[in-house]
């Protein structure tokens, strides 16, 4: 059996490295030149967590994974107003929380792929037919692939989903919110945010500053917008909507790269009724974004193309296997789709008012069983089907 997957980001990567292991034919191509440098840190936990441990990946996670001890908040003269506690997080979580950059996580998928595993960039697809059990896909430079599988795992703006289900605006939700990525050098920023995660206490947008293993310092910026519609300059875009905000922003800000080394995006949830039409399928955040806001899109993405995989392997057929992935994809998928868009205004407050509240609830969570509420209300609930798939199948529901 062979499969094509397009996008070589966390889900598609995450896909292939487990394809292989079950006696697939894995060709994987992206549109990228070459592997993405921009992003930001994600927490990775929850059953992308429970997938990666199965696939083997723990090791590599872990050894390039950052220790936060906690996520500040901070007023215009960078003095602490409030915090989350990651050690006490983690703890109410069993410990399995790994907090990481995106493009290493990608890192370390890529570089535990197999080596026949046939990775390609630079390319994509520019037509698919449905073929008498398979797919043809005509790439960019027009050649064709033939394939018993074909799999969209290009992100929120998947080229996959518009060739096959359609234009974009049918399964786009847009939230309200853009989002930016950079990285610069600057040592005495470093040291302010070595080992924290801080953030600007601010209402309607918000940067966030954090240190790097090689000395360099992250920015991480969201900020409210009427429109989805993305800036021509992005940079010009980053320093006008962060302007005027205090602490070490304004320097922040002049050390922005040029467009090309910035990570930029509107903030949006992908929702459709079905992910999967004869033998083309889409997996990760092509199928089920769920948002910056849910704040699990990478451990969703590896865990929905674990048990994508797992599906496959076990099914009588390919369309039985889609059928039997979606079946118990979904509902993990929305519930976090879900939570998401219920913490909107816990993850940037539109006004003063909600912005105390906030405060009050981080200065709770210090105290005994309260931590593990706010643990429990940003992971949601716990995804038991892909602990059953990663630890071979068990029951169904």
């Amino acid at each position: 059996m062979k499969a094509v997957i397009c996008g070589a980001g966390i889900a598609g990567l995450a896909l292939a490295h487990r394809l292989d292991a079950l006696g697939w034919d894995v060709v994987v191509l992206e549109k990228a030149p070459g592997p993405r440098t921009q992003g930001y840190m994600v927490d990775f936990f929850g059953p992308g967590y429970d997938a990666a441990e199965a696939m083997g990946l723990m090791p590599a996670l872990k050894e390039l994974a950052y220790r936060i001890d906690e996520a500040s908040f901070v007023d215009d003269h960078g003095h602490r107003r409030a915090g989350l506690d990651y050690a006490r997080f983690s703890r109410a979580i069993g410990g399995r929380l790994l907090s990481i950059m995106r493009p290493d996580l990608e890192q370390a998928l890529r570089e535990a792929l197999p080596a026949a595993v046939d990775l390609r960039f630079g390319t994509g697809p520019a037509g698919i037919e449905e073929a008498p059990a398979g797919v043809r896909v005509t790439l960019v430079d027009g050649t064709v692939e033939q394939a018993d599988l074909l799999v969209g795992a290009d992100g929120v703006h998947s080229t996959v989903r518009r060739l096959v289900f359609g234009d974009e605006a049918s399964y786009l939700q847009y939230r309200g919110f853009h989002t930016a990525a950079y990285v610069f050098d600057d040592a005495e920023i470093f040291e302010q945010v070595r080992g924290r995660f801080c953030l600007t206490d601010t209402v309607d947008r918000q940067m966030g500053l954090y240190g790097l293993h090689d000395g360099r310092v992250a920015a991480f910026g969201v900020h409210r917008a009427e429109s989805g519609e993305l800036p021509r300059d992005v940079r010009e875009a980053v320093r006008h909507a962060y302007q005027g905000l205090g602490w070490v922003v304004p320097r922040a800000l002049q050390e922005c790269p040029p467009p090309s080394e910035v990570y930029y995006d509107q903030v949006a949830q992908i929702v459709m009724d079905r992910w999967s039409s004869g033998r083309t399928v889409l997996v990760g955040d092509a199928a089920y974004a769920v948002s910056l806001l849910a704040g699990q899109g990478a451990s969703l993405g590896v865990a929905g193309a674990y048990v994508l995989a797992e599906e496959l392997g076990r099914a009588s057929s390919v369309e039985c296997g889609l059928a039997s992935y979606e079946e118990r994809w979904r509902p993990v998928a929305e519930e976090k789709q879900k939570s998401g868009r219920a913490a909107a205004e816990w993850f940037l407050p539109g006004s003063t008012s909600r912005l105390r509240v906030r405060r009050a609830a981080m200065r709770l969570s210090g105290f005994p069983g309260v931590g593990r509420l706010v643990a429990r209300s940003l992971s949601g609930k716990p995804a038991v089907l892909a602990r059953e798939a990663a630890a071979g199948g068990g029951g169904r529901p």
